[in-house]
């Protein structure tokens, strides 16, 4: 019969609660089963998908195949006296088929009536493989599946064939028993990874891997590494950047639906636009209007949306349904509530904490070499200290006292400049003597708190996006409408990303005393530097860098997502520890 995906319960009256049927499996998600179990776990049990250029092309490929035409007769009328004689052939397209003995549902691309009977017909892209068999195992078993969904529903199957829309060959496939049986064996297999919340492994060196569409969300390489450690992972999970953050800082800017790009417009009536497709989130500064339209069509696109006071917190983020796997956030609050697991997991996130404020000291060290030795002295015994602590609140003390340490010798990261009379200008216009907050009362301070509240935004938006809750973190206390694991995951990335955009900024004279404002309630940036500042940020993220354990390049943005897939890998279980990013 035909059907739909959509599945309802059964039940028998008030003879006892609803049983839910037994989900019927999509034909493709077998085609995936046979060609790598873990992907099509990741797909079917765990809704991840990124689009890449050959599923794309493959969509453009299906575009008249999915273009539903003649329905498919029922079998009973099928009659080849009653064909025409010129056009003896029925051709229906996109007919969705299901069968409840075998548990598969399938849009059939091509369905040609003929003969009495049905041969199917199914659409590739790219160019017909030159193996024995003219088609690859798993197209045949997703093929023979159709077949066979054909002949429960009542029909007589002559035959099957495979498209390949970029050579332009049509390769037959035979349904032999061994075919059947090998399809019906996939069916069962993929039902029974299904049960499982547990991946299957990934694969080890395969070359399906590098232009499989799931490779950054799998991490086939970095896991497999990461378990056993044997071979160098290849540099398969560093796509383009195509899409990028678009940034709303213009005050009262309305921002609202053009078709297929966003339109913003500021109080002057000046506008702007960015298309959906290059846009991967929004943040905006103060008070910005959003048509609902615009809103609805950023949901539709899982594209979140985050929030921000004039002078930068972040105060909370808009998305749409959102990651839809639920297994992962059940590991993460079992983790959450688990204190040996937090307190692991806190000593080894401090410890890469203070190590990098360590490597960005001795980068940047302007001072006396004796006040360089003595600073990272210190953050060394406090990164020891905090592997050794015994509890949250003794880790605490170390964090606190290695804070102090690397905010005293700050100072002497930043590059005096010459001024006018001859002297020099950081004492003046950038003095820096401790970090403090809530305001902030001096240009630096100032600036090192939009880049942190900036840098929450995005570890927000990138857990979010692999499925965990950025508000339960394994560090920092819960406390209502904190995101305290973007907080927790970021605290390696503070010193990396932040303070070295604020040390670019002042060493480098892109921003200067007249580009902040002073006030009893304490030093913020003018519109004009916030600007120039949230733009030096983005470069920053933009930036490449050779992966610490990895070895390949990538930026800091695409980073940040690597991390946040490492430790969903880290809560299932996958992994035995979460790998924190340590740059030399």
């Amino acid at each position: 019969m035909t059907t739909s995906e959509a599945q309802v319960p059964f039940g028998s009256g008030d003879a006892g609660p609803a049983v839910e049927a037994p989900a019927l499996i999509p034909a493709r998600m077998v085609n995936e089963f046979v060609y790598c179990p873990r992907l099509a776990h990741l797909m079917w049990s765990q809704a991840e998908w990124t689009d890449t250029g050959d599923t794309t092309d493959g969509r453009w490929v299906h575009r008249r195949a999915d273009r539903p035409g003649q329905p498919l007769p029922d079998p009973g009328e099928i009659d080849r006296d009653r064909l025409d004689p010129v056009y003896p052939m029925v051709v229906s397209r996109s007919v969705t088929l299901s069968s409840e003995r075998i548990g598969v549902i399938a849009k059939i691309d091509i369905a040609e009536m003929h003969d009495g009977g049905v041969t199917v017909v199914d659409y590739k892209r790219g160019k017909r493989p030159h193996t024995s068999q003219g088609v690859f195992e798993p197209e045949r078993v997703q093929l023979c599946l159709q077949a066979m969904l054909l002949e429960d529903n009542g029909y007589v199957v002559h035959g099957g064939s495979i498209y390949f829309a970029e050579s332009r060959e049509r390769v037959a496939v035979e349904f032999d028993s061994e075919l059947r049986r090998r399809a019906l064996d996939a069916v069962a297999g993929l039902r029974s990874i299904g049960q499982s919340s547990d991946p299957p492994p990934p694969l080890v060196d395969s070359p399906k891997c590098p232009r499989c569409a799931l490779v950054t969300v799998c991490l086939p390489d970095e896991v497999n590494w990461l378990i056993r450690g044997d071979f160098e992972p290849r540099p398969i999970a560093v796509p383009a950047d195509d899409a990028l953050p678009l940034i709303v800082q213009s005050g009262f800017a309305r921002v609202s639906k053009d078709g297929d790009r966003l339109r913003i417009e500021d109080k002057d009536g000046r506008e702007s636009f960015a298309r959906f497709i290059d846009v991967s989130d929004v943040a905006v500064f103060g008070a910005v209007n959003f048509s609902t339209p615009a809103l609805t069509a950023l949901m539709d696109r899982e594209i979140p949306v985050t929030f921000h006071t004039f002078a930068g917190w972040f105060k909370g983020m808009t998305q749409g349904v959102g990651h839809r796997n639920i297994d992962v956030r059940v590991a993460q609050y079992r983790a959450s509530f688990d204190e040996a697991t937090c307190l692991r997991f806190s000593r080894t996130l401090i410890a890469a904490k203070i190590q990098n404020q360590r490597t960005i000291l001795r980068r940047n060290w302007r001072g006396t070499e004796g006040g360089r030795r003595e600073a990272l002295g210190r953050l060394a015994i406090s990164a020891r200290a905090a592997r050794r602590a015994v509890d949250q609140a003794s880790l605490l003390g170390v964090e606190g006292d290695a804070a102090a340490v690397y905010f005293r010798a700050f100072a002497g990261l930043l590059a005096p400049r010459a001024v006018s009379n001859g002297s020099t200008a950081s004492a003046a216009e950038f003095r820096f003597d401790r970090r403090n907050r809530r305001p902030p009362t001096d240009p630096v301070n100032a600036m090192l708190s939009l880049a942190y509240a900036m840098l929450t935004r995005h570890f927000t938006v990138a857990l979010a996006s692999v499925g965990l809750d950025p508000f339960r973190g394994l560090y920092h206390a819960q406390r209502y409408g904190r995101p305290s694991l973007a907080l927790d995951l970021m605290e390696p990335f503070r010193p990396i990303i932040c303070d070295s955009v604020v040390l670019g900024a002042v060493n480098t004279g892109a921003l200067r005393a007249s580009d902040f404002l002073t006030a009893r309630t304490g030093v913020s940036l003018t519109v004009a530097g916030r600007r120039r500042f949230v733009e030096a940020f983005e470069r920053r993220l933009a930036q490449e860098a050779v992966h610490p354990i990895f070895g390949y390049r990538l930026s800091m943005r695409r980073t940040i997502l690597v991390q946040a897939r490492l430790l969903t890998r880290f809560l299932v279980g996958e992994i035995p520890a979460y790998p924190h990013y340590l740059p030399r």
